[in-house]
């Protein structure tokens, strides 16, 4: 079981250096484990994508969401299991990570979890929205997205993005001991066939969408 844990010191914001050495940790991992992994610090899983590029112009924020998509792609499209432990906040793409995993433990506390770019002048992509339906309860879909509704832990699984909830203190334990036991009795080829089954669509939609919609991203002013 590999561990890979964000941590900026902050929190925990998505840049393209982070973005590469979490791909290069992923990569490493399949090759290695048979369950992952992805933790954040304690207070913060990932705030979402460093807004500082969005003040240096559409163009470079469109490179950042690209980066972000092969990411995530690497992610949905993992042979091994992929969990989650979400140690604090996860806004933005740091709650797209957590729809993309295969299970996600999150943290206890008065932490923020959700989409909220619409409510700072971000339409989300074509494939969040989508990623968005396939994990989310039907209940909550268009208020997490559209209204950029945002959830705390115990509202988060009502909602679909976490799977279960425990102490700070144990949320990174709790992750890996699932992982290993997933690792255990799961049977890698059968597991990476099936996977396959059930993220094609969203991997289909996300390859489809991603270039239309970088090529019509900007920022609104609210």
């Amino acid at each position: 079981m590999a561990l890979i844990t964000l941590d900026d010191g902050k929190a925990n914001t998505l840049s393209h250096e982070s973005i590469a050495a979490l791909r290069e940790a992923l990569s490493l991992a399949e090759s290695e484990s048979r369950a992952v992994v992805l933790s954040g610090r304690p207070g913060f899983f990932c705030a979402g994508f460093d807004l500082k590029l969005a003040r240096a112009g559409h163009e470079a924020m469109r490179g950042l969401v690209a980066a972000g998509a092969d990411m995530l792609m690497q992610i949905l499209s993992f042979p091994q299991p992929v969990l989650m432990a979400c140690t604090g906040h996860a806004m933005a793409m740091g709650a797209v990570m957590l729809l993309s995993a295969d299970v996600c433990i999150g943290a206890e506390g008065p932490f923020k979890i959700g989409l909220n770019e619409v409510s700072i002048g971000m339409p989300l992509p074509a494939f969040v929205v989508e990623l968005a339906r396939s994990r989310l309860s039907p209940r909550h879909f268009f208020a997490a997205t559209c209204n950029a509704r945002i959830y705390d832990p115990i509202g988060a699984v009502q909602a679909g993005y976490l799977d279960r909830i425990c102490s700070p203190e144990g949320v990174v334990d709790q992750t890996v001991a699932e992982a290993g036991n997933l690792g255990k009795i799961l049977v890698p080829e059968a597991l990476k066939i099936t996977k396959q089954y059930a993220r094609s669509a969203i991997i289909n939609s996300l390859r489809s969408t991603l270039s239309r919609g970088l090529s019509s991203f900007e920022l609104f002013e609210g």
